[in-house]
């Protein structure tokens, strides 16, 4: 059992029961998924980028992505109607916990003037985004077979029904959030 889901089970639903008076164990928020997104706007010039990035991430999660296609053309972008120009991974059950153990652990504190997570990131249904600008935070990246520095949107769906339940949730699973 991964480490995240051990101290989720022993301790952290036992103080969300008591803080949030719940009479249920099943009303107790929990981690669902996790989404990873790599946005590729530069893939339109350089092809090669999509096969990076699909690599890298597939390294990161240890998951194969979906390569993601434009939906619609858009004139003034270049932009063709099934483009590819991105890549995204769901993280589900142990592969989940496993990432997010690494990435509240290993990855977020070698961000560069790291002081914590904005707690404005919410998005009034419980879910948490983070935004990533350099992928090579990550001790699965080679560094000298990167071509270009990526970022990363990195989504974080629960299952509590407000913000504050959410904060809650993920802040005694680990994560660094700041104060203000």
């Amino acid at each position: 059992m991964p480490r995240i889901k051990d101290k989720y089970k022993n301790e952290v639903q036992e103080f969300l029961m008591k803080e949030f008076n719940y009479k249920n164990r099943l009303q107790i928020p929990a981690l669902q998924k996790i989404v990873i997104n790599m946005g590729l706007g530069e893939a339109l010039r350089n092809p090669k980028l999509i096969d990076s990035a699909h690599a890298d991430l597939a390294a990161i999660t240890g998951q194969k992505p979906v390569i993601t296609k434009a939906k619609k053309a858009i004139a003034t972008f270049k932009l063709r109607k099934g483009a590819q120009i991105g890549c995204s991974v769901t993280l589900q059950g142990k592969k989940m916990y496993e990432f997010f153990d690494r990435l509240i652990n290993i990855a977020l504190p070698k961000v560069k003037d790291f002081r914590g997570l904005s707690i404005k990131s919410f998005d009034g249904k419980g879910n948490y985004t983070i935004g990533i600008r350099e992928h090579i935070i990550f001790p699965e990246i080679n560094y000298d077979k990167v071509e270009k520095i990526l970022g990363m949107n990195i989504t974080m769906v629960t299952s509590a029904k407000t913000d504050a339940e959410s904060l809650s949730l993920l802040k005694h699973l680990g994560v660094p959030f700041r104060e203000k």
